[in-house]
């Protein structure tokens, strides 16, 4: 789904980035290595998320990806005069996905960690978020207590490949883990007590409780982590790195990436647009 308000100050967007782009005229010829070559050649930008990461990527009833990265997605697309390619990737693929050559740009709630910018390189932060557990109202006094959290009679569910799985797996090795590639799954779960809880973003936890509003859900009232999410590109790539960091950070001083975070993360007018 486009926002209508990002429009007319993409091109303008375009315009004021053009002379940055390394697309005109009057700056040295890039690298052959470049991915940037390719991208402009090919006139697509290939963008990899999972599509289960509501509110940052999801499917409405028709199919389609819609979300906060989707556009993100899209708006870099239109800032670079290049047609937008969405290829979905269970999360866990998304990186060895990058490093195939499969697309050119990760984008889908994933935090920069070391361990990741070990192997690719990011550009952003485009949002700040934090692992926060999802669990029962019933349940948020005592999980106040980390101790709690890493009890052995505990069970939670996390993203397989996510920072929750790892945070878990390292901070609470005792707790029982079990993993998804479709958190979703695990939310019923959840609300039947089969599961304590699970770990993720918390924008996917507070869009659960929004979904379910007469469930019994809550979240823990301070998250884990805080957690820098990022743009995932291929390394050897200056020049696409510092092209989309130009167009993230012109997105930050239009404003219009505080628009798409109130329009997602705020507001819940989207919802009616998801399959029951």
């Amino acid at each position: 789904m486009g926002l209508i308000f990002r429009l007319a100050p993409i091109l303008m967007l375009g315009l004021v980035l053009g002379c940055q782009s390394g697309f005109s005229g009057h700056s040295s010829a890039p690298t052959p290595t470049d991915s940037v070559h390719r991208i402009v050649e090919s006139g697509r930008l290939r963008v990899g998320m999972s599509g289960v990461q509501p509110p940052l990527n999801m499917k409405n009833r028709a199919g389609e990806l819609i979300g906060f990265d989707v556009d993100v997605a899209e708006a870099l697309a239109d800032a670079m005069d290049l047609e937008l390619e969405l290829i979905e990737r269970p999360f866990g693929d998304l990186l060895s996905g990058l490093e195939k050559n499969e697309f050119d740009l990760v984008i889908s709630s994933l935090t920069i960690t070391p361990a990741r910018n070990a192997r690719v390189a990011f550009v952003g932060p485009y949002l700040i978020s934090g692992a926060t557990i999802l669990t029962r109202e019933k349940l948020v006094d005592e999980l106040e207590d980390p101790v709690a959290v890493g009890a052995p009679e505990r069970t939670w569910g996390a993203l397989a490949g996510s920072t929750g799985e790892a945070l878990l797996r390292e901070a609470f090795p005792s707790a029982k883990v079990v993993t998804t590639d479709d958190l979703a799954m695990l939310v019923p779960k959840v609300i039947s007590g089969e599961l304590d809880g699970l770990i993720s973003d918390l924008p996917y936890v507070r869009f659960e409780i929004a979904r379910h509003p007469d469930s019994g859900l809550a979240e823990l009232p301070s998250p884990l982590t805080t957690e820098p999410i990022g743009i995932a590109l291929a390394p050897g790539s200056p020049l696409l790195a510092n092209l989309v960091g130009n167009y993230i950070n012109a997105l930050e001083y239009t404003g219009l990436l505080m628009q798409m975070k109130v329009y997602w993360l705020d507001g819940n007018a989207w919802l009616s647009e998801l399959p029951e």
